[in-house]
């Protein structure tokens, strides 16, 4: 795990310094070692930069960036393929002598040998920068699923990239003019979703592609090697569920022991749900120590999970640990959110992100996260509320939705004594109310994604969307009629809200303390299995993660890990009563606010004093993301 950064220069006027400043400035990423070479190529020059967390092969031979024994192949690599020594096999065999036991020479020999069409080979995470001089080419490559970034962006006869946006702030070219549009899709979800970012000429590269750069005719072409979609578009398999629990069993134990190949001490994020607790049953079971979990916990009871998580890990036998957040640490990792998520990013759960990582980071090098268990196997309390409202709509008139709809909005049912305390069932009321006035699925989920309803969004930010604006969320017509409508929202989440939200969230915060974030339940033979499945294997009437569940009972007793969903949520309404409520001040004030063209500083004062004078949840989530963008803008536009 480590992060890249570098450029091609066509006006040759970029050198070793530029090189240097804007790989230093994402050492967090990689205290253990930096590389930064520069090489020449015709009419080009480009350099590569490189800092490492050493993960495998800890000597210097590991360094980068790092070049095959003719120096006409070089590469530098973010992530791991833990499946490198069956590709190193082969190509040890047919002659080639290997140097050093990392998996970077492995990628760099099968590129020379057998081109990107070795990519179908890996098992594993990555973004890949690789120079083929024989070629006069430069490829960025990003894993299947987006679990690792990669940020590039062209400027004239300039093309940067980077691990993070904010390498491309070291160069004084880069032009920091804020894309209107990325702002209301920050607004609409709460992150920007690829392959859009925060700035104009600026983007993410897509997973499952790579960006073909010809140094010969300066021109960049994007390729796509990978698509869930081809495997969701696929012939859902015909098998009895007993086939499938063994089939996906055996793909998840030998996934997850992949991710244990490691020469540093490893670790597993742990919240006593399904997910985690499958990942650590499995591999507590295949080890001969006791592997090390570890969880948050809150003292807002509605919050904490660290007592059910504890009574998982008493069972396992796991050995295990568990840091109680404050309001005070809290309220000192805020201010600290705008560096390491470098764009706007309003995912609030970033905060004991960042803190089960610096507890992990005290012992363990990498920390494996069960990550994706919702998006591959079903698992949202939103799919349970979409049949539900499915379900109702059936057996409900039409000309009475509207009706309907109209009159639950009416009723302020935070204020209702037995309710107010029980914010689960006041956002199972708002999704709702908010939905009920239509029976379109994939409206209706779109808007339970949304963080404010379309007439909000409108009204804080003073430039609309443009009509050219696209994302995944555009996507559905690319699913064919192999899938049902919850296949297709499974798919869908998969190519959005996972890679765009839950993995910036987990990379950049174990990246904050230089910790491998691993994720196992991410590696692609188990995504394109499980896309496959037909949906009852995954929800089946009420019951979520159907298949998943019936695999963690063969480790755990059902009565140990039944409870309600809660995610990993943070007890912003408390803290923002308390500690954080200076920020309110500080950032939404009229003077902050008016910094910026964006955000329609009279209606952000009007969220702002709603919440002041009437403190709950809802409030608060409303002023949650003009909080983070003017947070941001501060940081980075001021």
């Amino acid at each position: 795990m480590c992060g890249i950064n570098g450029f091609i220069d066509w006006g040759n006027q970029l050198g070793e310094a530029d090189l240097k400043r804007s790989t230093n400035v994402i050492g967090h990423r990689g205290p253990d070692d930096s590389g930064h070479e520069i090489y020449r190529a015709g009419s080009a020059t480009i350099g590569f930069g490189h800092r490492r967390l050493s993960i495998l092969d800890l000597s210097p031979l590991g360094h980068q960036p790092m070049a095959d024994s003719t120096g006409q192949h070089i590469l530098v690599f973010n992530g791991e393929v833990y499946n490198f020594e069956d590709i190193r096999r082969p190509l040890e065999a047919s002659g080639i002598a290997f140097r050093s036991h990392s998996d970077t020479e492995a990628i760099i020999y099968s590129f020379r040998e057998k081109g990107l069409a070795s990519l179908k080979d890996f098992i594993g995470m990555f973004a890949i920068a690789y120079y083929d001089k024989d070629k006069e080419k430069v490829y960025l490559i990003r894993d299947r699923a987006g679990v690792k970034p990669l940020y590039y962006a062209r400027f004239g006869d300039k093309l940067l990239f980077s691990s993070e946006l904010k390498s491309f702030h070291q160069y004084d070219f880069f032009v920091k003019n804020v894309d209107a549009n990325a702002v209301n899709l920050f607004l609409r979800y709460g992150y920007i979703p690829a392959p859009h970012t925060i700035f104009e000429n600026t983007f993410k590269l897509l997973p499952g592609h790579y960006l073909e750069i010809d140094l010969r005719t300066r021109t960049a072409e994007q390729h796509k090697y990978w698509d869930v979609y081809d495997y969701y578009n696929k012939p859902k398999l015909k098998m009895d569920e007993e086939e499938v629990i063994e089939e996906t069993d055996r793909l998840l134990h030998s996934a997850f022991n992949y991710r244990m190949v490691s020469d540093v001490p490893v670790g597993v994020f742990f919240s006593g749900g399904y997910d985690s607790s499958l990942v650590a049953a499995i591999l507590q079971a295949d080890a001969t120590e006791k592997i090390k979990t570890f969880t948050i916990g809150f003292n807002e009871k509605h919050f904490n999970e660290a007592p059910h998580a504890k009574k998982i890990a008493d069972f396992l036998g796991t050995d295990h640990h568990e840091y109680y957040c404050t309001q005070k640490e809290a309220a000192d990792i805020l201010p600290e959110l705008p560096f390491f998520y470098d764009e706007p990013f309003g995912d609030a759960s970033a905060i004991p992100t960042i803190l089960v990582s610096r507890m992990a980071r005290r012992q363990v090098t990498v920390a494996l996260s069960a990550d994706a268990g919702d998006e591959i196997f079903g698992g949202y309390n939103r799919y349970g509320y979409l049949r539900k409202i499915q379900e109702t709509f059936r057996r409900f008139p039409s000309f009475l939705s509207g009706f309907t709809s109209g009159l639950m909005r009416s009723i302020n049912i935070s204020a209702i004594p037995y309710v107010k305390d029980r914010p689960g069932i006041v956002n199972r009321y708002k999704m709702m109310s908010d939905v009920i006035h239509t029976k379109d699925i994939f409206q209706q989920n779109d808007i339970l994604l949304s963080r404010y309803k379309k007439g909000q969004v409108e009204r804080m930010v003073s430039r609309l969307d443009h009509p050219g604006t696209t994302t995944y969320f555009d996507s559905l017509s690319l699913l064919n009629n192999e899938n049902d409508d919850f296949s297709k929202i499974l798919a869908l989440d998969f190519k959005t809200y996972l890679p765009d939200d839950i993995m910036v969230k987990v990379d950049r915060a174990t990246m904050s303390v230089a910790l491998e974030g691993r994720e196992p339940l991410l590696d692609h033979r188990i995504i394109e299995w499980a896309a496959q499945l037909p949906i009852d294997m995954k929800i089946r009437g009420g019951e979520k993660k159907y298949i998943l569940k019936k695999i963690a009972h063969r480790y755990i007793p059902a009565e140990l890990l039944e409870r309600p969903k809660m995610g990993f949520g943070i007890p912003v309404l408390i803290w923002f009563k308390d500690e954080l409520k200076t920020l309110i001040y500080e950032y939404l004030g009229e003077e902050a606010l008016n910094k910026n063209h964006f955000l329609d500083t009279r209606y952000v004062l009007q969220l702002r004093d709603a919440f002041l004078k009437n403190p709950s949840d809802d409030e608060a989530s409303k002023i949650w993301l003009p909080l983070m963008f003017q947070m941001w803008w501060k940081k980075w536009m001021d």
